[in-house]
């Protein structure tokens, strides 16, 4: 991989956009303190020039059981229960079409599990398990004080352990300030690990807030094996020409973070809010990024929230673990990537 970068650090456009070179000195930052995708240079954003540049000179990729590319599955937990409001206008709704139990279920979905519609790990882990998948699923692990807490971790502490005893994974969610404070960072994933029984070896921001350098090293000393945070806000695609997983090189010390990064591609919230698609475009453009990954034999990294798991929505993410199943691509987590990636010498 060292003569590869070499040789991509002379193509110094390519360099500069794997580099995510124009973030070191932004001319501006959006309302989160984010770099948004159309204050940059780069605008071919749907073709992975990095990746394809690298694979043209000698990357080689093999996933396992013969597989073509890679899948990266995951959910960013920021609820799992449903606002006020939410519950009050559903109620209404339920008692105005003479649905009383529906109704009197919705006011009490946020005291029985079972009747809230964002505590649905169990459903999402049987619907992955169904198309021979796994995937990661980032916890807040805010304390009371913050304005990220909306759930206690005890809340959710026999639902976590569920998930890791099933062999999926569960990362850290970090939180809107936490993520530029190493301190508070620290405490955020020991406060997991401490629910999870386990080490917790990857991060994505909330909101995804991101400086480039600076968040790489951060997450490093931090003790994060990866992150998935690398992606716009405001559009899907390949935010630094990448569709693989990479090791991030500081510009402003010449030398290699010891991170890697599985750089995110597609979000439901990218699609439906920020691009403002509807079902039909939104799927246009994840076939897209499928089709691209699939042709680069990179790694699709996919964001859908546990609370964006209903109705069209749900139907939409089971209608993609379909199309990449028939694929024969490898649905996977963060951490089962993080790993094969070591294992084939690449960082």
């Amino acid at each position: 991989m060292e003569r590869l970068l070499g040789t991509l650090k002379e193509n110094h456009e390519l360099w500069d956009l794997f580099t995510r070179k124009e973030e070191y000195s932004p001319t501006f930052l959006d309302g989160h303190g984010r770099f948004p995708y159309y204050m940059s240079k780069h605008k071919n954003i749907f073709v992975p020039e990095v990746s394809r540049f690298l694979l043209e000179n000698g990357l080689r990729v093999e996933y396992p059981e013969g597989r073509r590319f890679a899948v990266c599955l995951t959910h960013d937990i920021d609820f799992v229960y449903l606002p006020r409001l939410r519950i009050a206008a559903n109620a209404i709704r339920s008692f105005s079409r003479g649905n009383v139990i529906g109704g009197f279920k919705t006011l009490l979905s946020n005291s029985v599990k079972r009747w809230n519609p964002f505590w649905n790990f169990h459903s999402i882990l049987a619907l992955e398990e169904s198309y021979g998948a796994k995937s990661t699923f980032y916890f807040l692990s805010a304390s009371e004080r913050s304005m990220d807490f909306n759930f206690a971790l005890a809340d959710v502490e026999g639902d976590i352990r569920d998930i890791v005893a099933r062999g999926w994974e569960v990362g850290l969610h970090g939180g809107y300030h936490s993520c530029f404070d190493i301190h508070r960072i620290n405490e955020e994933k020991s406060r997991l690990e401490g629910v999870a029984g386990r080490d917790v070896v990857g991060c994505r921001n909330h909101y995804l807030r991101f400086k480039v350098p600076d968040s790489w090293e951060l997450l490093s000393e931090a003790g994060f094996k990866y992150d998935t945070t690398l992606g716009y806000a405001g559009c899907a695609g390949f935010r630094n020409g990448m569709c693989h997983p990479f090791k991030p090189v500081n510009l402003n010390t010449g030398k290699e973070i010891d991170i890697l990064e599985i750089p995110l591609t597609v979000m439901d919230g990218t699609l439906f809010e920020s691009m403002a698609l509807d079902g039909e475009r939104a799927w246009e453009i994840t076939k897209l990024m499928v089709d691209v990954a699939e042709k680069h034999k990179g790694v699709v990294t996919v964001l859908w929230h546990n609370n964006y798991l209903v109705g069209d929505s749900l139907k939409m993410y089971e209608k993609l673990l379909k199309y990449c199943k028939e694929k024969s691509a490898w649905l996977t987590s963060g951490e089962e990537i993080y790993q094969w990636w070591r294992e084939l010498g690449h960082g």
